[in-house]
């Protein structure tokens, strides 16, 4: 499965989608275009780095309802926004909402190239967050419930020995509960366990 980033383009102008090709096209960047909103969405979410170039005002669901649709389905991937009739308030609505840029026609064909590259880095950011978390909760999953207790401990500040004491078990057995649970989350450190218990605890609450 290629992982090259695409750029796709939503504009119901035929005439622009095909300027819109050509221009990303010069930069060596692939390209897939859709006449509608609708269009967009009947095909599946990337599993590569993606911008998504959208003009506002579109037949149908327009851009910025668009964006509320994407973002309602989990579909996160950046947006540049085009228009040839933007507004302030408009402008804010889409910037509110995570839009990586809005254009306002005539722009310069490098205003748009930036954007989508800043597009696309910050999708391969996400990506890779993402990625991180997921690995970092099947290392979590793998340890018994007892490590987890113990960890989860340790990260709160607890000594071996309060631990023993609160657990009513040896401090040895804490020991190498403790060692085996850092073994299995890939921990070279306390300090760096914590950090990890925290990127776990920082994404489940982004995800409740």
């Amino acid at each position: 499965m290629t992982s090259a980033p695409i750029v796709f383009v939503v504009d119901d102008d035929p005439s622009v989608r095909s300027s819109l090709e050509f221009l990303i096209g010069t930069v060596g960047l692939q390209v897939d275009s859709f006449d509608s909103a609708e269009a967009f969405l009947r095909r599946k979410p990337p599993e590569r780095p993606s911008c998504l170039v959208l003009d506002v005002r579109l037949r149908g669901l327009s851009g910025l309802d668009f964006q509320r649709e994407l973002s309602s389905r989990n579909i996160r991937i950046p947006i540049v926004f085009i228009t040839g009739h933007g507004d302030i308030p408009m402008c804010a609505r889409a910037m509110k909402a995570g839009a990586v840029e809005f254009l306002t026609k005539p722009f310069r064909d490098q205003d748009l190239l930036d954007a989508i590259r800043v597009g696309l880095e910050r999708d391969q950011a996400m990506r890779d967050h993402d990625k991180g978390v997921t690995e970092l909760q099947q290392r979590f999953e793998s340890l018994t419930p007892r490590e987890r207790e113990v960890i989860s401990m340790v990260a709160s500040g607890m000594l071996n020995k309060q631990i023993a004491g609160q657990l009513g078990t040896s401090e040895n057995t804490v020991k190498v509960h403790r060692s085996r649970a850092m073994e299995k989350m890939h921990a070279p450190s306390v300090a760096e366990l914590v950090r990890m218990l925290e990127k776990l605890k920082d994404s489940s609450q982004t995800a409740a």
